[in-house]
């Protein structure tokens, strides 16, 4: 029994072992089936083979596994039924459809988040436009994957290393170091020369036009003879260099060893290498110019051995080349009548100018797109000489197709000059930031462009690499360009290297060219690629580790993935595991990258888009919210027609539809937007992202004032516009035409009408304000800009307008303008924000010169050592690090680098905009600025007429003013600096700053805006009463049609002023009282006409609520007094009929807090009626005015003391001199006076005469002070001669004179040899000057018969400005 016992026992153990074990096995199983989702034993094998008319219809639960290719005309999973791609097996699977739709329970499966798909598979999606619409679905149109509610689509290809930098520098010709590429056309005509070391590095080029100018070719045989022997020297001409050269130049060539360069004529293309000092090593080629139409090339290659061992070959090739294109289609008859008869002639005649004279090529296909010669249809005539005739009677069924014809036409040629250096390798193996071991042998990748062109990003294939490490790959091919690798001048500058590869492959089949309505004007190749969309209520979509080639389409709705008002698809909309597109590239896309409309909560990480029409990644209509990007590339962006904001220039003025009639385009404005990243709604993620060229801009953030679309109704009115930014961080942008990013713009909201004439969705204005909750009501939210890298754009680093938008830890560098900050506006509703940048860096002319060849527009010297490189925008154009536009900003910490002004480039580290009509605020505040390789004299620049600054003559250009709040930008803490010429904000005290074209001056400054109806196009003229012979001039703010007109000049407080106009004074004015604290007060006297009869009354308007309240009156009194006796409720105003001024003291009686333009309860303002008597005259009233209402000039605020060197962190400052010679009176005595003074240490004249202080340019010391006593020089100068003449170079010299010049001529000699120009001396003479070569900005002389003074500060040390 007890035997037995313990058989059972051991039965039941083994019983429960074997069943755990099948518990456990059938458990692992089950986990394999869910990881693994071809291992599902339910599935059913399905090859359904090749055939086109195949409808796939899939459901009632039905679970089929595809392991082979197939053909099918459409697949259509729903009820529960499930397609899965097997991933068993070697051979790739293609599976070609025209759709997919997956819907109510239908699921479609390519691997799983926990089983990563490994085989090769490609679906391809094919269709065309124009076929039977019952093959486009009413929602989804044609070659889609479609899934709709209730459906799932789960895409998980291999995992593969997404995106990375380049970690080595990858230069031209393939070499990390070394390897050269210059190519040049048009706009660098004459002797191009290039001196190469035997290492083969180019050590200095040069361009000589020698078409132009016999002095160009002196300057060539200078060159040439400098140049050492044993260089290597490679000479071409481009276009044309042989009407001016001179003896001089032919000999040095000769020299060199030419043969042909004597006799070199008129645009001869010629090229040239040697090596200095071994003529009989000389290669040459020269060739006869052909005319217009023909091409011509000389070429010369060259190969030298370095010292070590490696081979280069240097090669030249200077040539003439015709291009070829296509013309047009035409198509003037049809197949009515007896036939389609497309004669050339007869096209000639139609369409004159359009077609050459002599086409080398013709292509003949239907008005639907066919070529001609798969239509099985009889020609009578198909040839270039007579054209194209198909005729009814040779055709079987007596009808020819209509046709449509072009024509290849070569271009007039144009000049090209290329110079290579060759290191003779087709392989490049570069180090890159992260492991890259996912990257495998054939694939392909491309590594982003380093300088301003997006063009110059290059495509590779990997090669087989067995001695790379996990970090390295090898490139097949050469690179074109160069490619940084590494930080420079402290900013992050490596190129982003992407992989297009991937083993899950969606691709749309394309035509061999454009065909039918699709867009086929704007583009040339079939723009009808595959598209993936999502709509709402889908049950489950994830996509990850998939290339999606050749999708979108130039039409709505249609792009490569879209996720179209699908609402919440995170977890709050009850989607687990959320949502997501990760680790998908997306390249030569025809209409966008990934869309995201009316959805929320979208994961798009990982993700590449390459090569794309249209915005790449795009929100939609503006509710879109709480999705994130991270760590997505997008490069190589360019127009589109689908939206205003996607349309370059051509395609605005053409596309008018949804305009109403008269509309005229203006693509600056209206269109020309196009985005890598374009987000309508902040409230959106964007970290580790690059935007890495565009035709316009990187990042734009746009607002939709309400939502547009389906969307309409999502949210209240101004929503967008107060919503708090999403987190931006470690984003970069480079490489764009426009910008790096814009927060700025919204979109038209409404249909076009008579009143504004724009389609719908065209750009319009905004204003960005974010608020706690998006509600203006409660506390503002700044939107924080973090870790933001810009670098090689061509317009603006960034644009950022709105309050309360701060930026920490950026970096900027390269960029024509580095960033502009722009308020909210002249009068911003969010009133009391500001805008910030700190603890950031700009550069303006760094190492990454670029390379110079056709993609580079600008190429021109630039940098601390003048060496080529590539240029934003113009030769000319002045770069600048920070911009200031309106204000209020503060800036603070911020390091400025390599900004070097050069003669004819105004390059500066702090500019102001130019071309601004708009007011500048006196709280634009710097603080702990610190500058490096920045020479003083380039640290601000505040324009001048000419070139970009065109006449400087608007009213923002006039009224500039910043606040160096600690003195560490002009040395003088808590000083304004000021336009030099604008006398409202100046006082005696005042230091000009030549080179700045500015002033340092002291005060407490303040605005007023002065709105004007009745009328409102005049011009006003407003005079300070200190120094009334000093007026401002302002056109106002506003276009000539606005119904009133606004004046917005920046004032000294407890000043009087008195205002003017160039026609009838205005019958309405208000005045407006901006950044006034209270009692802050000026006194304005206002020109109307005698008889004039006023209504005055005072008001606060606040701007939040639109609400005015009425706060007092102002009574007329006879008495000017009485004007201090007003109070809050009751002032006064004095009219003064004889002078025609109407008089006020303004004063804010309400606290405000700093930034803010007006106080608490809102803008405290004056409103003024005038009844002016019938046929008054001009309302200007400065002669009857002044000198009855001048006034003395005060210093009210005294000027800081200047800091000390040694409390300068640069080795460049400023030495502040003052010069003085004036007649000193009291009472009956009167006496001349005289000094010189040198940060602050006076030098007095003992005796009447002349005396010279002398500084040492480099220094800023006095080396010594001389007197020249009138007694003993009795009029006649020559010891002054004398001095100068053995003063040393590079020497500042002050002048003063005492008492009276007795002889005119001999000083003049003097003076001028020190730099004066035009001199006309009088009784008192002061003059700084220069012994040098040449002459300083700040050299200036001052005369006068009772006083002469100057008072400015000179940067040392002093250097000269190269030029252009």
């Amino acid at each position: 029994m007890a035997c037995g016992s313990r058989r059972n026992i051991t039965m039941m153990l083994i019983t429960d072992l074997f069943w755990n074990i099948g518990w456990l096995l059938s458990l692992n199983l089950t986990m394999l089936f869910a990881a693994c989702p071809d291992q599902d034993p339910d599935l059913q094998i399905w090859n359904p083979g090749h055939n086109k008319e195949h409808h796939a219809h899939i459901g009632r639960n039905r679970k089929l596994l595809l392991s082979s290719s197939a053909t099918v005309n459409s697949i259509h999973i729903f009820d529960g039924g499930k397609l899965v791609i097997s991933d068993s097996g070697k051979d790739p699977i293609v599976l070609r459809t025209r759709n997919i739709l997956i819907e109510d329970g239908g699921e479609f499966h390519l691997g799983s988040e926990d089983c990563p798909f490994q085989r090769d598979v490609t679906i391809i999606l094919y269709g065309r436009s124009d076929e039977e619409t019952e093959n486009i679905h009413s929602y989804f149109g044609l070659k889609y994957i479609g899934v709709s509610r209730g459906g799932t689509l789960e895409i998980h290809g291999a995992h593969k290393l997404s995106w990375t930098f380049l970690n080595s520098t990858l230069h031209p010709g393939g070499m990390r170091e070394g390897g050269y590429y210059f190519e040049r056309s048009w706009g660098h005509r004459g002797i191009i020369v290039h001196v190469i070391n035997q290492l083969g590095d180019v050590i200095h080029s040069d361009r000589f036009d020698t078409y132009k100018s016999t002095d160009e070719s002196k300057r060539l045989a200078e060159y040439l003879d400098r140049v050492k022997k044993g260089l290597i020297i490679s000479v071409a001409v481009n276009d044309e260099g042989s009407t001016k050269l001179d003896e001089f130049a032919r000999n040095a060539l000769s020299k060199l060893g030419s043969k042909y360069f004597r006799r070199l004529g008129f645009r001869h293309p010629w090229s040239f290498v040697t090596v200095k000092g071994s003529p009989e090593s000389s290669a040459e080629d020269h060739v006869v110019y052909q005319g217009a139409r023909g091409s011509a090339a000389a070429k010369v290659f060259k190969l030298f051995q370095s010292p070590n061992g490696d081979h280069f070959t240097v090669g030249s090739v200077s040539e003439w080349v015709q291009d070829v294109e296509w013309t047009a289609w035409f198509n003037r008859d049809d197949e009515r009548g007896s036939g389609d008869w497309e004669k050339l002639t007869d096209l000639k005649s139609a369409f004159p100018g359009k077609i050459c004279e002599s086409p080398i090529d013709m292509q003949v296909v239907t008005v639907d797109g066919i070529p001609a010669s798969l239509t099985a249809q009889v020609f009578h005539k198909h040839d270039l000489d007579y054209g194209f005739v198909c005729r009814n009677k040779d055709q079987v069924n007596g009808i020819c197709h209509n046709y449509k014809v072009r024509f290849l036409c070569g271009k007039p040629v144009r000049p090209k000059v290329t110079v290579t250096i060759d290191r003779h390798v087709n392989s490049s193996i570069v180090d890159l930031a992260d492991d890259a071991s996912t990257w495998k042998a054939g694939d392909v990748v491309f590594v982003a462009s380093t300088d301003y062109s997006m063009y110059q990003t290059e495509e590779f294939q990997l090669l087989h690499c067995p001695e790379c490490k996990e970090n390295q790959v090898k490139l097949q091919g050469k690179a074109k360009y160069l490619h940084m690798g590494r930080e420079v001048d402290g900013v992050d500058m490596r190129a982003e290297v992407g992989i297009l590869s991937r083993n899950i492959v969606i691709m749309g089949e394309m035509e061999a060219q454009c065909y039918g309505n699709n867009a086929c004007t704007y583009f040339g190749f079939d723009t009808v690629g595959g598209h993936i969309k999502m709509g709402v209520g889908f049950k489950a979509v994830h996509i990850e580790g998939a290339e999606l080639k050749h999708m979108g389409q130039q039409s709505m709705g249609h792009y490569p993935i879209h996720f179209h008002m699908t609402g919440d698809v995170d977890g709050k909309g009850g989607y687990t595991p959320p949502t997501y597109v990760k680790e998908v590239s997306i390249h030569d896309s025809f209409s966008r990258c990934v869309t995201i409309h009316g959805s929320n909560g979208l994961l798009v990480k990982d993700v590449i888009g390459y090569k794309t029409l249209g915005h790449c990644f795009f929100t939609e209509d503006g509710p879109e919210e709480r999705n994130t990007f991270d760590h997505c590339l997008g490069l190589l962006v360019k127009a589109g027609t689908l939206l205003p904001s996607d349309r370059n220039s051509k395609m605005c003025r053409m596309i008018t539809d949804g305009g109403y009639p008269g509309y005229v385009p203006r693509p600056q404005e209206d269109c020309n937007a196009v985005s890598t990243f374009w987000i309508a709604n902040p409230n959106n993620s964007l970290i580790n992202c690059a935007a890495a060229g565009s035709e316009e801009t990187g990042f734009w953030f746009i607002f939709h004032h309400v939502p547009t679309g389906p969307s309409e109704g999502m949210y209240s009115p101004g929503y967008s516009e107060h919503m708090p930014l999403g987190r931006f961080s470690n984003n970069r942008a480079h490489s764009n035409h426009r910008a790096g990013m814009i927060i700025d713009n919204g979109v038209k909201t409404t249909e076009a009408n008579a009143r504004d004439k724009r389609p719908f969705l065209s750009l319009v204005g905004a204003r960005y304000s974010p608020h706690v909750g998006a509600d203006p009501y409660k506390p503002r939210e700044p939107a924080l800009i973090k870790n933001y890298i810009a670098y090689k754009n061509q317009d603006h680093g960034a644009w950022l307008r709105g309050g309360d938008v701060w930026l920490e830890d950026c970096q900027f560098s390269d960029n024509g303008i580095g960033l502009t900050l722009a308020s909210g506006g002249t009068f911003p509703d969010d009133d009391g924000a500001k805008q910030e940048v700190k603890n950031s860096l700009f550069v303006g002319e760094s190492e990454n010169r670029g390379t110079e060849m056709s993609d580079n527009l600008f190429w021109g010297p630039g940098g601390l050592d003048h060496s080529g490189r590539a240029l934003p925008k113009g030769e000319t154009f002045p770069m600048r690090g920070i911009q200031i536009y309106d204000g209020p900003i503060n800036v603070e910490n911020c390091t400025f680098r390599k900004f070097v002004a050069l003669d004819g480039r105004h390059t500066s580290a702090i500019g102001f905009r130019f071309n601004n009509s708009w007011q500048t605020c006196p709280n634009n505040n710097m603080t702990n600025i610190i500058f490096q390789d920045v020479p003083i004299a380039s640290r601000v620049f505040f324009g001048e007429p000419g070139g970009w600054f065109n006449h400087l003559d608007l009213d923002g250009d006039k009224t500039t003013i910043l606040h160096d709040v600690d003195g560490s930008v002009s040395e003088y803490p808590g000083a304004y600096i000021v336009k030099h010429d604008n006398w409202l904000l100046r006082h005696s005290d005042c230091i000009d700053v030549p080179d700045w074209r500015s002033a340092i001056c002291s005060g407490r400054y303040a605005q007023v805006y002065i709105q004007a109806r009745h009328p409102s196009t005049l011009k006003m003229k407003i005079i300070k009463d200190e120094y009334p012979d000093k007026p401002l001039f302002l056109k106002g703010a506003l276009g000539r049609h606005s119904h009133y007109q606004q004046y917005q000049p920046v004032v000294m407080l407890q000043k009087g002023y008195t205002v003017h106009w160039d026609g009838l004074a205005p019958q309405e004015l208000t005045i407006w009282l901006i950044n006034f604290n209270q009692n802050d007060w000026i006194q304005v006297g206002l020109c109307y006409p005698k008889g004039s009869l006023f209504s005055i009354i005072s008001d606060i308007h606040n701007r939040l609520s639109k609400r005015t309240f009425k706060t007092g009156t102002f009574q007329r009194t006879y008495k000017m007094n009485n004007l201090d006796h007003g109070h809050p409720g009751r002032s006064y105003y004095f009219f003064d009929e004889d002078t025609g001024l109407l008089f006020l003291k303004v004063k804010a009686h309400k606290k405000r807090h700093s930034f803010a333009f007006c106080s608490l309860q809102g803008c405290e303002r004056i409103k003024i009626k005038a009844s002016i008597p019938d046929k008054s005259r001009v309302s200007d009233c400065v002669l009857t005015a002044y000198p009855k209402y001048s006034q003395m000039p005060t210093v009210d605020v005294p000027m800081p003391k200047k800091l000390q060197i040694a409390q300068l962190s640069n080795s460049d400052h400023f030495v502040e001199v003052k010069l003085e010679s004036y007649k000193m009176r009291f009472f009956h005595i009167r006496e001349d006076m005289a000094y010189s003074a040198v940060n602050g240490k006076k030098y007095y004249h003992d005796d009447e005469g002349m005396q010279i202080v002398v500084i040492d340019g480099k220094s800023g010391k006095v080396v010594d002070n001389r007197s020249f006593r009138r007694a003993i020089l009795r009029g006649i100068p020559m010891h002054v001669e004398n001095y100068v003449t053995n003063m040393k170079n590079n020497s500042i010299a002050l002048v003063t004179s005492k008492g009276r010049l007795t002889s005119e001529r001999p000083w003049i000699k003097v003076l001028t040899e020190l730099g004066a120009t035009d001199i006309k001396l009088k009784d008192k003479l002061v003059f700084v000057g220069y012994k040098g070569s040449f002459k300083p900005e700040w050299v200036k002389l001052a005369v006068g018969e009772d006083t002469a003074q100057l008072h400015e500060v000179l940067p040392i040390p002093i250097t000269k400005k190269l030029k252009l």
